[in-house]
């Protein structure tokens, strides 16, 4: 593989994995809603976003394009270093579906949000929860 230009190198250090602007969205709406979570589920499979102790859920907020989503910006691919980037796009999809199933296994209940749609999917997860609260669960 051929060395990254400064541009892409520096354009690469500026993505962050956590605390995104979406991730802070999701944690502002929960919160105004009344809703308490624990952050970076540590101990985890896949190390979710957020963990809803009380309510069995935990939560990924996803970047469309790194979690290849089905909207356009997640069907989109590099031109340049097209194999590294399915091989590495690919593995991340596969990694997400291992951790799914492993949290599952544990007894907690997934989550996904999408970048494309993160209003729509936090207004449902909060929704979602509010039926919970009121249940009793």
């Amino acid at each position: 593989m051929a060395n990254p230009s400064p541009a892409r190198s520096a354009n690469m250090r500026n993505v962050r994995s956590s605390d995104t602007r979406p991730e802070r969205y999701v944690r502002s709406s929960l919160h105004q809603a009344g809703f308490r979570y624990v952050l970076r589920g540590r101990g985890l499979p896949g190390k979710p976003d957020l963990v809803l102790p009380r309510y069995g859920l935990v939560v990924w907020v996803h970047g469309c394009f790194w979690h290849t989503h089905t909207c356009p910006k997640g069907q989109t691919r590099p031109k340049a270093n097209a194999e590294f980037w399915s091989t590495k796009l690919n593995e991340n999809v596969r990694r997400d579906r291992a951790n799914y199933e492993a949290v599952r296994g544990l007894g907690w209940e997934p989550w996904v949000l999408w970048e494309c749609t993160l209003t729509e999917d936090t207004d449902r997860l909060v929704s979602e929860l509010r039926r919970r609260r009121e249940m009793g669960v």
